[in-house]
């Protein structure tokens, strides 16, 4: 299999490497596992209700964090592989 050639951004210099066509497009399936996913469901249901306590507040918000940076790397995986998210 061919490597894919994309670039690698870092400390503002433009790298270019080389991975493999397969690493990449198995980033586009990155997702939070399924019970992490449904917890940040509950938690932000219970968010909406108003009835999340401190604790729980920072789980959504580390869990929200976790799910838009994976988001992004999938993006820009697909990016990469010229196809839409």
């Amino acid at each position: 299999m061919e490597p894919l050639d994309f670039r690698l951004r870092r400390n503002d210099l433009n790298t270019t490497i080389d991975a493999p066509l397969e690493w990449v497009e198995s980033i586009t399936m990155l997702r939070l596992p399924e019970q992490a996913d449904l917890r940040l469901q509950c938690l932000m249901d219970r968010n909406n209700e108003g009835t999340l306590t401190d604790r729980e507040r920072e789980d959504l918000a580390a869990l929200a964090e976790l799910s838009e940076q994976l988001s992004l790397v999938r993006a820009e995986a697909l990016h990469l592989l010229g196809r839409k998210p």
